[in-house]
């Protein structure tokens, strides 16, 4: 685990450049728990031995440490989500006019379209190739300036500083990736050269665009970061390097009461309803099968959601709730909401509160204005799946959704140590 704040969140930043895409991330969060001694296990395998165990399934991952603990040891979970609102490449893209290549796109997640406009984009994703043994998946990205959304200058909309910028997902938001005749198959054509496969292999691809400009602190004391995917991926990341901190010591004997489980989904912001997502089988079947859960003991077993939290914005702060003021580099923020979006209720919200005291983080609480209607997070859909004692929080941020979001330096330490004190049992 880095040793200072800043090291933590310059560790964040590169955790978040090695992960453009959901894929990505969970392989460079395979990469480093294999670094710390955790071993790949399939989702049909007997149970586990103990060890040190992660179960990936494309854009989702479920990793924990089976120490041998008695069968009522408790659970610890830490559950984050790997995706992200983006542009997200259609079957049949290749299109475009006037002498420029386009390529089709579909707005996944609630992405502020704006901050797509006027920034250089690389692509990023999987392909599924045919082979001589059936199929293989190959992971691609291109971090080149290969692409760009040019806005309409302000002499051809006049309008758009008094009533605003309005877009249209359909035919505004095509990036322009080159000159000439669009053909059909050239973008396919592109994601194979990645990959060094044949196009007429490619089978199908799961691709979007991504910001290439790297993360980084900011500030003139870097007191902030800024970076594409904060909104989940500081929370991968912190949970990824909690996990190997209980559970990455020479001896597994060495690991707390507790059974300390990672489990980071996909499709969190599309409403996590698929086979990779919180809402869909992938931690409950995980958890019956290798590590016992329905002989868990209920007391002392905590699930924790974690997921980005808006802080409280200087120049829109009639839009805040005025009594739940949430501060970058604050600490960590419990979520609050009375109609479950967020899971956290007084117990849950109380044990960590306790957790956090004795880790000497500070804890802040964040809830909607009464007026506004709140977002949701895995939490509540963890909580239904597993049973769980269900905690929502997060790290405050700005600008979220959008392709470019913004943080304290500071607070993703302290996310780190609080899930390192929880996992720890």
């Amino acid at each position: 685990m880095p040793s200072t704040a800043d090291d933590w969140a310059r560790d964040l930043c590169r955790y978040v450049d090695a992960s453009p895409s959901p894929f990505h991330a969970v392989d460079e969060s395979v990469r480093r728990l294999e670094a710390a001694g955790f071993t790949a296990i399939s989702p049909d395998d007997d149970r586990s031995t103990p060890g040190r165990w992660y179960l990936r399934s494309g854009g989702a991952l479920v990793a924990w440490v089976d120490a041998d603990r008695s069968a009522d040891a408790p659970l610890r979970v830490i559950g984050a989500h790997t995706d992200s609102p983006n542009l997200r490449v259609k079957p049949l893209p290749d299109h475009g006019a006037l002498g420029l290549r386009q390529v089709g796109v579909e707005v996944y997640g609630g992405a502020l379209l704006n901050s797509w406009l006027d920034r250089d984009l690389g692509i990023s994703g999987r392909l599924v190739v045919r082979n001589d043994d059936g199929r293989l998946e190959h992971l691609v990205r291109d971090d080149r300036p290969i692409a760009r959304i040019p806005q309409l200058a302000i002499h051809l909309d006049r309008e758009v500083s008094d009533k605003g910028l309005l877009l249209n997902p359909q035919t505004h938001l095509s990036p322009i990736v080159g000159a000439g005749l669009a053909e059909p198959g050239a973008f396919t054509t592109s994601l194979a050269a990645m990959a060094d496969v044949d196009p007429a292999d490619v089978l199908a691809f799961d691709a979007m665009f991504h910001d290439v400009v790297p993360a980084c602190l900011s500030g003139p004391d870097d007191e902030f970061v800024s970076a594409a995917r904060l909104d989940d991926l500081l929370s991968c990341h912190a949970g990824t390097e909690a996990l190997i901190a209980v559970g990455g010591h020479d001896s597994i004997r060495d690991v707390g009461p507790a059974v300390p489980v990672l489990a980071l989904f996909d499709h969190e912001e599309v409403g996590s309803v698929s086979a990779t997502g919180a809402a869909g089988p992938l931690l409950h079947r995980t958890l019956r099968r290798f590590v016992n859960l329905d002989g868990r003991r209920v007391r002392g077993s905590l699930a924790l959601s974690v997921d980005g939290t808006h802080g409280t914005h200087p120049n829109y702060t009639e839009r805040h709730d005025g009594e739940h003021r949430v501060l970058l580099n604050g600490g960590p923020v419990l979520k609050f909401n009375a109609k479950q979006r967020y899971a956290t209720d007084a117990p849950g919200a109380a044990e960590l509160r306790q957790i956090a005291e004795k880790a000497s983080v500070p804890l802040q609480s964040f809830v909607s204005r009464s007026d506004m209607p709140c977002g949701t997070t895995i939490g509540p859909a963890t909580a239904a799946s597993t049973g769980l004692l269900t905690v929502d929080l997060g790290v405050a941020q700005l600008a979220m959704h959008s392709a470019r979001e913004f943080c304290g330096s500071q607070d993703p330490a302290m996310l780190g140590r609080l899930l390192e004190a929880a996992l720890a049992g």
